[in-house]
C-alpha cells in the first residue's frame, strides 16, 4: 500500500482505538557486547511498516530476540538500497517488496531461501516464488476505484462497477487517478488495465478514458484528500471528483472511530476495477543474525502478527485463518477476482508500459 496512505490511516487507527504504534524501532540498541548484538534482529522495511508494541514484545518473549526496525523510504527505495548493499545488508530481514518489484529483488539474488513456519496456511496463489521460498507472503491489498455514495445517490445514478463502466458518458469528468510514473497506486491501476485488456488493448482503453475526462494528479494524497469528494479530507477541501483510484481498505478507514457507527460507510468500492498487491518478506543474504531472521519470518506469519496488521497497515493477512477486525468485515469490500500479472511480466514491461502510458495520457 502507498506509504502516505498507510501512515495516515495507521495513525488514525491508533488514535481512534488507543493502540500503541511502533514508530521506528523496538527494544534495546546494538551497542554493547557481542551477546547483546546477537539477541537483536533487524527488520529493513518501507516507511509504512507498523506493529503494536505488545505484539513485538510477544515476539521477544517467545524467542529472546528484540526487533529493531530500520525504515528506508518507500518500497521502491527500500529494494534499491537492498540491492546496493547486497552481500552486506543493513539488516537481517527485508519486508515490503511487492509483486510489482519482486522479480527485481529475486534477479539480484537478495535472499536466502527459508520456508517459514505456517506457510501452509498461506494460499498457493500468493506464493509467487515457485516453491523456492526465497520470500514469504505476508499481506495483500487491492487498488480499486472508490466512489462517493452520496454523489451517486443524490443523482439517482448507479456507481460504476467495472473498467468498461468508467468510459461511459454518464461518468464523464468524474474520475481522478494518480500518475503511473510517480505513484504506486497509479502504476497499479495502469497494470490493472493491462491485466484486463491485454498487451495490445490497454492503450485503446486509456485513450477512451482520457476522452472521457479522467484527471491525473501526482500522488494518492492529492487525489484522495484534495480532489475526491467522498473522503472526510476531500469534503473539507471541496473536492469535486466522486471517483478516485484508492484502496479496497479505504472505506473502513473513513468510519474508524466514528460514533455512533454508521449503517454503511460514505464511500464504496468498484470491485471490478481492482489490482491485487502482495507484500513479501525475505531473509537477506549475508545477514548477521540469520537465526533471528528466520524466527522473525516465522512470527510475521503467526496469527498474533497477522491479526494485528489490518489496523496497523490497512492490509489483509496472508494466512487464511487470520481473523479480520469488524470494521473491515462490515465496511470493507470483498474483491473476488482482482487483476494480477506475473512479476516477471511486470519486470520485463513496466518501464515501457509507463512510457507509453505517459505519452498517451499526459500529452
Amino acid at each position: 500500500m502507498n506509504t502516505t496512505l498507510r501512515r495516515a490511516l495507521g495513525a488514525a487507527a491508533a488514535a481512534a482505538l488507543g493502540l500503541p504504534v511502533l514508530a521506528a524501532c523496538g527494544g534495546s540498541d546494538d551497542k554493547g557486547s557481542g551477546e547483546s548484538k546477537s539477541r537483536t534482529v533487524t527488520l529493513v522495511a518501507h516507511d509504512s511498516f507498523a506493529a503494536s508494541k505488545d505484539v513485538l514484545a510477544e515476539f521477544t518473549a517467545r524467542t529472546g530476540y528484540t526487533v529493531k526496525v530500520l525504515k528506508s523510504g518507500d518500497a521502491g527505495r527500500t529494494v534499491n538500497q537492498a540491492i546496493l548493499s547486497k552481500g552486506h545488508p543493513q539488516g537481517d530481514v527485508l519486508f515490503g517488496v511487492d509483486n510489482t518489484l519482486l522479480s527485481r529483488a529475486l534477479d539480484n539474488d537478495l535472499f536466502e531461501p527459508y520456508e517459514a513456519k505456517d506457510l501452509g496456511r498461506v494460499p498457493d496463489k500468493l506464493r509467487l516464488d515457485d516453491g523456492k521460498h526465497r520470500v514469504t507472503p505476508v499481506d495483500t491489498g487491492d487498488i480499486c476505484v472508490n466512489y462517493d455514495r452520496a454523489y451517486f445517490a443524490d443523482r439517482r445514478l448507479e456507481p460504476p462497477k467495472s473498467f468498461d463502466d468508467l468510459v461511459k458518458p454518464e461518468y464523464k469528468n468524474l474520475l481522478v487517478t494518480e500518475n503511473a510514473a510517480t505513484s504506486s497506486p497509479g502504476l497499479a491501476f495502469q497494470l490493472a488495465t493491462v491485466a484486463k485488456y491485454g498487451d495490445d488493448g490497454w492503450q485503446d482503453y486509456w485513450k477512451k478514458l482520457k476522452a472521457n475526462g479522467v484527471e491525473v494528479v501526482d500522488g494518492w494524497e492529492q487525489a484522495y484528500n484534495d480532489r475526491f469528494s467522498g473522503s472526510a479530507a476531500g469534503k473539507k477541501a471541496k473536492g469535486d471528483k466522486p471517483l478516485v483510484v484508492s484502496y479496497a481498505s479505504s472505506p473502513p478507514a473513513e468510519v474508524l472511530g466514528v460514533t455512533p457507527a454508521p449503517k454503511e460507510g460514505p464511500t464504496g468500492v468498484a470491485t471490478g476495477t481492482c489490482f491485487r498487491q502482495i507484500e513479501f518478506a525475505g531473509l537477506l543474504k549475508g545477514a548477521k543474525n540469520p537465526e533471528g531472521g528466520k524466527a522473525l519470518l516465522d512470527f510475521l506469519l503467526s496469527k498474533k502478527f497477522q491479526e494485528d496488521m489490518p489496523l496497523q497497515m490497512f492490509v489483509k493477512p496472508a494466512r487464511d485463518d487470520a481473523a479480520l477486525p469488524e470494521v473491515f468485515t462490515k465496511y470493507g469490500a470483498e474483491v473476488a477476482g482482482p487483476g494480477t500479472l506475473a512479476p516477471e511480466k511486470i519486470a520485463k514491461n513496466r518501464d515501457q508500459w509507463v512510457k507509453e502510458w505517459s505519452s498517451l495520457v499526459l500529452k
